[in-house]
């Protein structure tokens, strides 16, 4: 199946290709703004401020980023932002090299590579669709998936390769390789001569960007598909971020003898399944529905569940296991359930309005669940989150059960 798709599709080889260079940079420049901070200051809190830059510029301009990946030529405006990304980052190596590097400047210069992924993110993901049909789209949301994931467990793999063949100053050097082969990548794919604009430069106000916001979100609020995967995305990633970022290691460290190991070793273990069950969806599915998204975070939830009740390594296994299974069945369903709902050129909005909404509840359960965790032993939180997140999948299964999800033409609000 998978060879057939690229045989047939050379769009598809470029796209996966771009993506696994751009992802690759990604990765270990984000390594490297971490290794570098805490090199420069041997602080935890201005380590700490590297990460926030890194989740601001999603929350601040996540949504604008979709609206103008919906106005412009996608593949030039993904071409542009790589190329604007190469200097930028290449100022960090300069500065170093010039022994003029500051802190401030690391802290700039992360928020504004950022701030261009709000614009190139929801770009990528709408040019998806434009080059597939319906019947490739959910072995290449498979492909791609298992592309990111794989990157993201290679990704330390190769940054302690570099570490022992060039100093960490050249990952970015490196990153900046990969944002030029990710351009060259993107120029070779060849969109439909259809026009997949529906605005003119010099028409733009910046009222318009928050009229199409409000537009978009009432349209999301009027139909029922759209609306109840948003809120369900919510919830799940609301109560899965905490217990799975921070308060896995915790109870691993509190139950386990060497927790560090342990740790490395499950989540080793769960991007492996992961990678798995991503190749095995479209043999089993070939259209993904809200059944399937609700099924999969069920499955989810249930792991979670599941490793509030870990006591040994074993359990804990599996405990990684059923979550591993449940959520490539969830965000697959979750990306293939937006292609085919949306307009095609409101996709960027919709990924963009779906990835604010990511950062949001990611930002928020951080938050919540780090004070909790204060009162309340980690295994009580697992176990509460496990439960919540498997329970508000099966009430929305029972829902869907008792009638039919629905869209309203986006066209009926815009006219």
């Amino acid at each position: 199946m998978y060879l057939e798709v690229i045989k047939n599709n050379k769009n598809v080889i470029f796209y996966l290709l771009g993506a696994a260079a751009s992802n690759l940079g990604n990765v270990i420049s984000g390594l490297a703004f971490v290794f570098l901070t805490y090199e420069m200051t041997g602080s935890g809190i201005y380590t700490t401020g590297v990460a926030i830059s890194q989740v601001a510029p999603y929350l601040l301009f996540g949504l604008i980023g979709g609206v103008i990946a919906d106005w412009v030529d996608k593949k030039r405006l993904l071409i542009m932002i790589d190329l604007i990304r190469i200097p930028l980052i290449l100022s960090v190596v300069l500065l170093h090299e010039l022994e003029l590097l500051i802190y401030w400047h690391l802290i700039i210069v992360s928020f504004l590579i950022h701030c261009l992924g709000c614009f190139f993110t929801p770009a990528h993901r709408a040019i998806l669709p434009i080059i597939t049909s319906e019947e490739e789209r959910s072995s290449v949301n498979s492909l791609l998936d298992t592309v990111t994931r794989g990157i993201t467990v290679l990704g330390p793999i190769v940054s302690v390769l570099l570490m022992n063949i060039v100093n960490v100053i050249h990952f970015f050097t490196f990153d900046a390789l990969t944002y030029l082969i990710s351009a060259i990548l993107i120029n070779r794919i060849q969109l439909p001569d259809k026009k997949l604009t529906n605005e003119k430069l010099s028409q733009w106000k910046i009222s318009d960007i928050f009229i199409s916001i409000k537009y978009f979100s009432i349209w999301v609020n009027e139909q029922t598909t759209i609306r109840t995967l948003f809120i369900v995305t919510v919830i799940m990633v609301f109560f899965n971020t905490w217990v799975w970022q921070v308060g896995l290691l915790l109870q691993l460290l509190a139950t386990t003898p060497n927790g560090e190991e342990c740790y490395s070793l499950l989540l080793g273990w769960y991007g492996a399944t992961v990678i798995v069950v991503n190749l095995f969806i479209p043999f089993i599915w070939k259209k993904l529905s809200m059944k399937t998204y609700l099924f999969g975070s069920l499955i989810w939830g249930i792991g979670i569940l599941m490793l509030g009740f870990s006591y040994t390594l074993p359990l804990y296994f599996i405990g990684v296991f059923v979550a591993g299974i449940g959520l490539p069945i969830s965000g697959l369903s979750r990306v293939y359930l937006l292609q085919t709902y949306l307009p095609t050129k409101e996709l960027g909005k919709g990924f963009s309005f779906n990835a604010f909404l990511l950062y949001l509840s990611n930002a928020i359960s951080l938050g919540l669940f780090g004070v909790l965790s204060s009162f309340l032993p980690i295994r009580i939180l697992f176990i509460i989150c496990g439960f919540m997140m498997a329970i508000c999948a099966a009430i929305y299964l029972r829902i869907l059960a008792r009638k039919v999800l629905g869209v309203i033409p986006y066209n009926r609000l815009n006219n």
